[in-house]
């Protein structure tokens, strides 16, 4: 049987477990609630959850007077909680405290009178609901997602100030933030990338290259689990990003030693110890 490493910081960070204990307890005490969007950016979390009779909302005109719609992890712009509040729906707020801390962020940096750059992914809920807050404010910004986004978008303003969506990469942040610097005359940073995605990156940078084999486990659609896959691949070409165990490939395991798990902040136990279950059966020969 190969040697298996999984990760320290593995699977649900502090904000998606608010979320989801949010979401369940909704679930179980007030017979079901909506919450507008995925609670998290993984399907399986989302499909038990509907088993408890929490869904996503499709669309506004299903709410009635009394219902409880719950605010994702990913936060919202402030005109959608207003709007939700005006059809009488009971709020609860699951937003994760590190996003909260970043709209903060934006809205100080236009009072302050700078120019906000955001990196980030463009149409990520998480950017949207940053860009909420940007325009409520009265400023002006843009979102960059790679370099060359942000040297064909970058305007020349004498002050320039940063934040950054949660699970951005730390070394393309630390890159952006490079080239903006040398561009503006004035520029305030705030790396409001959270500790959660920090850490489990340098566990990534510091595994991968000392293993045969990678996986990283979580949602396609997961910034987070996505950036973890990119750096690793990076560091080791046998990179192999799943969702759940019986996306594992016997293939990927034919001679290797040592196998690396890490997953992203909105991946549960469950799943990660399904597929070093599963990984234990491939490379220890006992087909299921």
């Amino acid at each position: 049987m190969a040697n298996i490493k999984v990760a320290n910081s593995a699977g649900f960070c502090f904000g998606v477990k608010i979320a989801v204990d949010m979401a369940k307890e909704a679930g179980e005490k007030l017979g079901g609630a909506y919450t507008n969007g995925p609670i998290i950016h993984n399907k399986q979390v989302v499909q038990f959850l509907e088993k408890l009779n929490v869904k996503e909302l499709k669309s506004r005109d299903e709410l009635k007077e009394g219902d409880t719609v719950i605010i994702r992890s990913h936060g919202v712009p402030p005109q959608v909680e207003r709007e939700l509040e005006e059809k009488g729906v009971n709020v609860l707020d699951a937003t994760c405290p590190f996003v909260k801390k970043v709209h903060d962020k934006v809205r100080q940096l236009v009072e302050e009178g700078y120019f906000v750059v955001i990196i980030g992914e463009e149409g990520h809920p998480e950017v949207i609901g940053t860009l909420g807050h940007l325009q409520e404010a009265g400023g002006k910004g843009i979102v960059v997602e790679d370099m060359d986004d942000l040297i064909r978008k970058l305007p020349r303003r004498n002050k320039i100030g940063i934040v950054a969506q949660t699970t951005q990469n730390e070394d393309f942040f630390e890159k952006a933030v490079g080239y903006i610097a040398s561009n503006a005359e004035e520029v305030k940073i705030f790396n409001t990338i959270c500790d959660a995605t920090s850490i489990r990156q340098e566990e990534v940078k510091a595994l991968a290259p000392e293993v045969d084999v990678m996986i990283i486990i979580g949602g396609k659609h997961s910034g987070n689990t996505n950036r973890l896959a990119q750096i690793a691949r990076a560091l080791n070409p046998k990179t192999y990003h799943v969702e759940k165990a019986d996306e594992l490939k016997p293939e990927w395991f034919e001679g290797a030693e040592n196998i690396g798990v890490s997953a992203g902040a909105s991946t549960p136990d469950w799943i990660i110890e399904d597929v070093i279950r599963r990984i234990e059966e491939l490379t220890n020969n006992k087909e299921v």
